[in-house]
């Protein structure tokens, strides 16, 4: 074989490759490839300093991983928001509308908008990475800023091009599904081997996913649809999703089953009527349709809450619902002291799960439902959640077996005390509550919170059962004499408990907030909070909550209520903690209320360059636009540079900001 023979043999390779597991339509037979890739790789031992680089005896396909690296989002990966009824449909545009007429006037935008209407795919998220047009890395959607780079397993996923015709680069971001027919070849094929079974297609594609070996995944018949664009979408000189979405289609990217431009509500229903009658005619599962802005200068106005963007949601279909019978309830105290009712069900299977438990969220709700044990009950998959009982069918009450009310307990199911009942939720006040307060130990010193090297569960519920700790503080006064009596404590071991339960002092004011388990409160919401109160957070009131950016009522008022009950509890552990205040006066900075896009590469990671403009009152956005204050300019930066030189957006490089951020 030639030289001119072998990239000719390549090239063939790789066409046949993307017919196989991209288009599923394979133009040869294994054996055919087989019979190539064998003469090509024997030019390769051959001549070991002439291998193509695009070879395809460089790609890791046989090869078993022991483990995926982490990888960080360019650009964030965001969730969508939920609506369920056309109600809540309208409450949404109006929101949109109010934004991008001007938002504190309350002026509604007078304008035509243009949405763009495509199936919500029920599946697993990942983002494509291309440089130079080469597939480099496939990133898990993760916790939105770090997932897995399962790059190996995407190239044997259809619909996943190892190379597209971009010179910069681009994070194309998909859905990875299954269709619903080798979903049942995958079960029926375990279910032989006598291996347990994947519940839903979205499993089976999530599991598929991690799989070390390439080869399982290639086997499963993944498939990945586009939806969106991250980093680099300013290379497809584009001012609409729509025109965007249409050039990943040209890159090679499979087109969605639907898809339909709507200017109003009406349209938007019709469409989603549409989607919802073809639903079994598609292959894949789909539990809704996403709804998104198609002008992207109208996306940028609107921007994102702490959770997901302003410009988008998800319109969910109605869920699945199956009768059977509630059998028990058992009372359960959260981490937080609630005390919630859980049903027991006669066990039923919905969309490929056997449910038997259901959440019956509080007394109130039962009080609704007017629910009896023994009672046949409407159960659904509201949303893809816990799932839960939708109403109660009292006619079936006439077959003669009693009825037995379910009575909400006065005390404590954990330890006793009597219950706070303001006639909907009961609460554990009880700071000693076992059931409360071993959860709320692990969650304090868990890595989302205090992040307490050395202190895990078992060693909590180990110090705990030992009568060693008992509240939070008391992890704080544990010492070498502590661990006495203890099975498995060693002086090594201990000094390093002890050393990492020091080191998490001083600890960034975000995470002390975060640690105390808030209900309704996590970890980007306890940022938000540092970051615009400091530490007088923990005086504000209900309604200087519900003011912060993407806070609900029910959030505003869970904190505050929170704070009223705990203030004693909190302000022993400030004292004990000492947590770090980050933030700066706003007035004093000249970032405060400009809107600041971050491009290429710098000293410090561009997410703490982020958090630090962040606290001085400045918004970070994604993308520049005519309303962009400020670039700030890294090494390597790219087309969102290009964009603000276009725009006269100034630039700022790293000297030129770096004494603000006292770095």
């Amino acid at each position: 074989m030639t030289f001119e023979e072998y990239k000719n043999a390549v090239a063939t390779l790789n066409r046949w490759a993307y017919e196989y597991y991209t288009l599923d339509a394979p133009s040869v037979t294994d054996a055919e490839y087989d019979a190539l890739y064998r003469e090509a790789a024997g030019y390769e031992a051959a001549n070991p300093d002439r291998v193509a680089a695009d070879s395809p005896t460089l790609r890791v396909g046989g090869v078993v991983l022991e483990g995926f690296e982490k990888a960080r989002h360019i650009e964030r990966m965001w969730s969508l928001e939920d609506l369920f009824n056309s109600a809540e449909l309208a409450a949404w545009l109006e929101r949109v509308r109010k934004v991008l007429g001007g938002g504190s006037s309350g002026d509604l935008f007078k304008g035509e908008l243009s949405f763009i209407c495509e199936p919500k795919f029920d599946g697993a998220s990942l983002s494509l990475v291309y440089e130079n047009g080469e597939l480099t890395r496939a990133v898990t959607r993760g916790d939105g800023a770090i997932g897995e780079n399962i790059v190996n397993n995407a190239r044997f996923i259809r619909g996943a091009p190892h190379k597209i015709a971009a010179k910069e680069l681009l994070e194309v971001r998909g859905e990875v599904v299954i269709y619903k027919e080798q979903f049942e070849a995958i079960n029926t094929e375990r279910a032989e081997k006598g291996e347990s079974l994947f519940a839903n297609p979205r499993n089976a594609a999530s599991g598929s996913l991690r799989q070390f070996d390439p080869k399982i995944v290639a086997r499963r018949k993944l498939i990945f649809l586009p939806w969106g664009i991250g980093a680099g979408a300013a290379s497809l000189d584009s001012a609409s999703g729509l025109a965007q979405m249409n050039r990943l289609l040209e890159f090679g990217f499979n087109a969605p089953p639907f898809c339909r431009a709507c200017k109003n509500a009406d349209e938007i229903e019709a469409a989603y009527r549409d989607l919802m009658a073809m639903r079994g005619e598609i292959p894949m599962l789909l539990d809704g349709m996403v709804i998104k802005l198609d002008d992207l200068a109208q996306r940028a106005q609107l921007g994102w809450t702490i959770k997901f963007p302003r410009w988008a949601a998800a319109y969910k279909f109605p869920a699945v619902e199956k009768r059977t019978r509630l059998i028990s309830v058992d009372w359960q105290v959260g981490r937080t002291g609630v005390v919630t009712p859980v049903g027991n069900l006669a066990p039923v299977e919905i969309e490929g799960a056997i449910i038997e438990r259901v959440t019956l969220h509080n007394a109130g709700e039962i009080a609704r439902l007017g629910a009896r044990l023994g009672d046949m009950v409407a159960v659904i998959r509201s949303g893809d959640v816990i799932p839960k009982i939708l109403r109660v069918f009292e006619a079936d009450r006439n077959d003669g077996e009693a009825r037995s009310e379910i009575i909400a307990p006065e005390s404590c199911p954990s330890c006793g005390s009597r219950l706070f009942n303001d006639g909907a939720i009961l609460r554990c006040q009880n700071l000693d509550c076992d059931a409360r307060m071993v959860n709320s130990l692990i969650f304090f010193a868990s890595k989302r919170a205090l992040n307490i090297d050395g202190l895990g569960k078992e060693i909590i519920m180990q110090l705990y059962d030992a009568g060693r700790i008992r509240h939070i503080e008391d992890i704080f006064a544990l010492n070498v004499a502590s661990f006495n009596g203890l099975e498995g404590f060693k002086d090594k071991r201990i000094n390093l408990l002890l050393e990492g339960i020091k080191n998490s002092k001083n600890c960034e004011l975000w995470r002390f907030i975060n640690s105390l388990g808030i209900e309704r409160i996590g970890e980007g919401a306890a940022k938000k909070i540092a970051n615009v109160f400091g530490e007088s957070w923990d005086t504000q009131s209900e309604a200087d909550f519900l003011a912060l950016d993407g806070f609900g009522s029910e959030m505003s008022s869970s904190l505050a209520e929170f704070l009223q009950i705990n203030r004693d509890r909190v302000n022993k552990l400030k004292e004990i903690i000492k947590p770090i205040v980050n933030a700066v006066k706003v007035e004093n900075s000249r970032f405060a209320g400009k809107t600041i896009v971050i491009t290429g590469s710098f000293e410090v990671s561009r997410d703490e360059i982020k958090n630090l403009l962040e606290i001085r009152g400045a918004k970070v956005s994604s993308s520049a636009s005519k309303k962009t204050d400020f670039v700030f300019a890294g090494e390597d930066a790219g087309s969102k540079l290009e964009k603000a030189l276009e725009l006269g957006v100034k630039v700022l490089e790293w000297n030129d900001f770096r004494e603000d951020f006292g770095l």
